[in-house]
């Protein structure tokens, strides 16, 4: 029998042909030159590339053996994942490979700030002398402050620890004992903008987060304040920012990502006060060695049919028919959970399996929820793997439930999160007819019956006559359209809940209105999507 091609599109370390070994039958291509891409991906079974290579729908047209696409790398910008998906192709990264590097250039950044390291250099290059010019301060004894205290966040910390600074940190997902353990102080992030002589980024970038830091925030900074983004570009207002540096409201900046890359135009490049870098967050050698040898790995687990760590689109594995069209429905369970405990972190996660399929392995349903619920709280990659880890790492306890017995549907799945404030959120959905459709059975104790959609509002108030015409008509002001809508209640006279769903999302001023107006017990809005 003939060996499984792989095809090595981009430039990958030896090591990465080393740990494919000698089962396959390796070629190469210019990844970039798609006259040559395309013909040559006709009998490949995994293609392996970096960030040149653009995996697209055309690409894998024409990739009819296509099992797997490696990158060697964490983007996946240049990845169609939903037509890979389609294409029942896997997709692969390397989510783990470049922490450390990340975490050290972060560190790097925040040296060079505090010793002025480029400008002196620049300066001695010119053939100057001018020690005064560039007198620097220590970190010890600094507030160091930490927004995101996930993985990177983490090693960050553990590197500063060694400076005697005292670090302070910002991340609603992680618990107080977590902070703790790693030598951080968990504060609002008020409190992260005033007490700050140091602030460094690592979360992802989202909706809530873009922008997070602006006018506003460096408006409360001290003046000798240097920011560090090695994160995500537009996390940091640029404009805002280039206004901070400009008045010398705050003192510096160090950027290793931008909104717009390369940043041409930007009018920070004119600054003499901000440090840039070329987005080199993963650009070390042994970064991308890890890559290499992470994908080889995570394709030769692909092509033997096994579990793969790193799949960003499937689970892989062998898994019960019966099973499967449960996993998307407890990702999206796992993220409207996340969604409606908001900014209070979790302590610990019930997953239960009722009816036929918890007669079968449901771990990975299970997994797809914990996925769900990271998605939107950390920076790296969240796979069916690492999402327990994700998990342990914030201290969050998880349990799995199953029962065959199930009273009012053939099959009902449940997440139920407990919050550090010793309350708790849940929603229940079940999958029906043969094409699947989810629905949502349950949230936070209500019976609802809702089909599950991209866009939902949910609120809980006291019930009384009016409440729906008030939101009718904030939400048709503001030009938003209800699809569907349910109210479920306990008991008459009691508290209400309301899930409505919208074709677009609703502004967070029309929310804060809202709230006012119905005095809700809690009002939010969760977006609910597949990751592919």
């Amino acid at each position: 029998m003939s060996k499984p091609v792989v095809l090595i599109a981009e430039e990958l370390s030896p090591a990465t042909v080393e740990a494919l070994g000698p089962d396959f039958e390796i070629r190469h291509v210019d990844g970039a030159d798609r006259s040559k891409l395309l013909p040559a991906l006709a009998e490949a079974n995994a293609v392996l590339i970096r960030s040149a290579t653009k995996m697209d729908a055309e690409a894998l047209s024409a990739a009819p053996k296509l099992k797997v696409i490696a990158r060697a790398g964490v983007g996946l910008d240049n990845v169609d994942i939903k037509a890979a998906t389609e294409h029942g192709v896997m997709v692969v990264n390397a989510p783990t490979s470049n922490v450390i590097s990340a975490a050290e250039l972060a560190i790097g950044h925040i040296m060079s700030l505090s010793r002025n390291i480029p400008d002196a250099h620049s300066s001695m290059k010119d053939g100057k002398w001018q020690r005064s010019a560039f007198s620097g301060i220590e970190l010890y004894e600094k507030t160091i402050g930490i927004i995101g205290l996930g993985r990177i966040g983490t090693l960050v910390a553990q590197r500063l620890a060694g400076f005697g600074a005292t670090l302070i940190g910002y991340d609603p997902y992680v618990t107080q004992a977590r902070a703790e353990q790693i030598g951080v102080e968990l504060v609002d992030m008020e409190a992260m903008m005033r007490r700050s002589d140091f602030i460094t980024i690592h979360i992802p970038k989202l909706p809530e987060t873009t922008g997070m830091i602006s006018t506003d925030q460096f408006a409360m900074a001290k003046p000798n304040l240097r920011i560090v983004n090695c994160s995500r570009g537009g996390i940091i207002d640029e404009d805002a920012l280039y206004a901070a540096l400009k008045t010398k409201r705050i003192a510096g900046a160090g950027l290793d990502v931008f909104v717009n890359e390369p940043p041409l135009d930007s009018p920070l490049l004119t600054l003499d006060n901000i440090q840039l870098t070329p987005h080199l967050g993963a650009s070390t050698e042994e970064a991308q060695e890890k890559a290499g040898v992470s994908v080889a790995r995570s394709v030769r687990l692909a092509l033997a049919g096994d579990l793969v760590p790193d799949a960003v689109n499937v689970a892989g594995g062998v898994i019960d028919s019966s099973v499967k069209p449960g996993i998307p429905l407890a990702e999206k369970l796992g993220q409207l959970v996340a969604g409606l405990a908001g900014q209070t972190s979790i302590t610990a996660i019930e997953f239960e399996a009722r009816g036929e399929i918890a007669a079968h392995d449901v771990t990975v349903l299970k997994l797809a929820a914990l996925k769900g619920v990271f998605q939107t709280m950390v920076t790296e990659q969240v796979s069916y793997v690492n999402a327990p880890l994700l998990a342990e790492q914030r201290g969050v306890e998880v349990r799995l439930v199953q029962d065959t017995a199930s009273e009012e549907y053939r099959n009902i799945t449940t997440l139920k999160a407990t919050l550090s404030d010793g309350t708790t959120v849940s929603a229940g959905g079940t999958v029906i007819g043969p094409k699947h459709h989810q629905k949502v059975v349950s949230i936070n104790g209500y019976e609802v019956e809702l089909a599950m959609a991209e866009n939902l509002v949910v609120m809980v108030y006291q019930d009384r006559p009016g409440i729906v015409a008030i939101y009718g008509k904030a939400f048709a002001e503001a030009g938003v359209n209800i699809a569907a809508m349910t109210i479920a209640r306990q008991q008459k006279g009691g508290k209400a809940l309301s899930v409505i769903t919208v074709d677009s999302p609703v502004s967070s001023q029309i929310l804060d209105q809202l709230r006012l107006e119905i005095e809700a017990d809690s009002l939010c809005q969760v977006s609910l999507h597949e990751q592919y």
